[in-house]
């Protein structure tokens, strides 16, 4: 049985749909940045998230080529994951999707290190055709969030972190979002296959004790 990210680590992947503060490990991530509006048909962000398929799947199969990981076990590929940020925004304008900044992010198992992540990113470049060279190998330490889960469209989100503001106003924590902290986004289903109303996404953002 290939090991599963979100089965092993359900608090993480798999939240209720009511806030809970979770303490977020550190983790190894593949990851490309970028500008602007994630729905343009072809633009940067669709790019980065082929991108981030080629190399993750170049991992994933590693094992079928002569390349050997060491400590590698079959997994299934995470799912795909976004933090977002917009300039001199307090919180997140859902209007203004062209301002946004991101960085799409697919989780690592723990044994991938940098030397095997190279080998997949010139390995992916070749087999698919396509530049990977945007990709690069994160470490992200989130530490203390809180978390939920979102269903329904992304517009509607806003409704959402409302909930999450005011659990933390009830326990005693405040969002500390800034440009190492961000708004972060796990996105469990797959948005060419299931109806907005039906999206399930993880929204997560950095707090603090007050």
């Amino acid at each position: 049985m290939a090991f599963d990210f979100k089965k092993e680590y359900k608090e993480f992947y798999m939240p209720k749909n009511k806030p809970a503060i979770v303490t977020v490990p550190k983790a190894n991530y593949i990851a490309v940045r970028g500008k602007g509006n994630p729905n343009e048909e072809g633009g940067a962000y669709q790019q980065a998230i082929s991108v981030l398929y080629a190399v993750a799947y170049t991992l994933r199969m590693s094992y079928k080529t002569d390349y050997k990981i060491a400590g590698f076990f079959e997994y299934v590929v995470p799912p795909l994951e976004g933090f977002w940020w917009q300039e001199n925004i307090h919180g997140v304008n859902y209007a203004d999707k062209d301002s946004f900044n991101w960085i799409s992010v697919i989780r690592l198992p723990d044994f991938v290190n940098q030397k095997d992540f190279e080998w997949a990113v010139e390995t992916a470049a070749k087999k698919k055709k396509i530049d990977c060279s945007s990709a690069e190998f994160l470490t992200i330490d989130e530490g203390l969030c809180v978390q939920i889960m979102h269903l329904g469209a992304f517009d509607d989100e806003p409704a959402t972190v409302a909930l999450m503001d005011a659990y933390l106003e009830q326990n005693g924590y405040v969002n500390d979002m800034n440009m190492e902290r961000l708004h972060h986004e796990i996105y469990l289903s797959d948005a060419r296959k299931v109806a907005p109303e039906k999206w399930k996404t993880v929204i997560r953002h950095p707090i603090k004790k007050l």
